[in-house]
């Protein structure tokens, strides 16, 4: 069975950690990966979930995907080193990664985004752009192993694209 990782830290959007939780979970097995082992993070509006794994435990080439949830928790994730160097080792494996609303934030710390189609939630364009991304405003975005949305009602086209390139 092919496995997926969530990424999870405090402040999450729930929307964007839920459904692709479950939906991944109708055919692979999913581990919530957050800097500390079965540690629980809260959502924005206070929902909680565990980790399973710490993500200096998690070695790239056992998963085919990593999903990366917005919310403010990228912002989180940038300040764990092993996340972002788990995420850029996904990148230097070319295997797909996928981030929806503010996720991309840690696409810009982790991964090679120079020059690569990518969408978020409007307010982190600049931070995108900055990082030598070429911004684009479409409910989902694939650019090589990059897959990227700007909001929850993208959820859906984004978790699509997403498992087509897992599969």
């Amino acid at each position: 069975m092919k496995k997926i990782i969530i990424l999870i830290e405090n402040q999450f959007d729930e929307q964007e950690l839920i459904y692709p939780y479950h939906r991944f979970r109708e055919n692979y097995e999913v581990e919530l990966v957050g800097s500390n082992r079965d540690e629980v993070y809260k959502s924005k509006s206070g929902v909680s979930f565990k980790s399973t794994l710490s993500s200096a435990e998690v070695k790239v080439e056992d998963y085919d995907g990593i999903f990366i949830p917005g919310g403010f928790s990228p912002d989180f994730m940038r300040r764990c080193e092993q996340t972002v160097n788990l995420v850029r080792e996904f990148d230097k494996a070319k295997k797909p990664i996928a981030a929806i609303c503010h996720g991309p934030w840690l696409m810009a710390s982790a991964c090679d985004i120079k020059g690569k189609e990518i969408t978020s939630f409007y307010s982190i364009k600049d931070d995108l752009i900055n990082a030598g991304a070429n911004y684009v405003d479409r409910e989902v975005v694939v650019s090589d192993h990059l897959i990227t949305g700007r909001t929850p009602a993208d959820l859906p086209a984004v978790v699509k694209a997403f498992i087509e390139k897992i599969d």
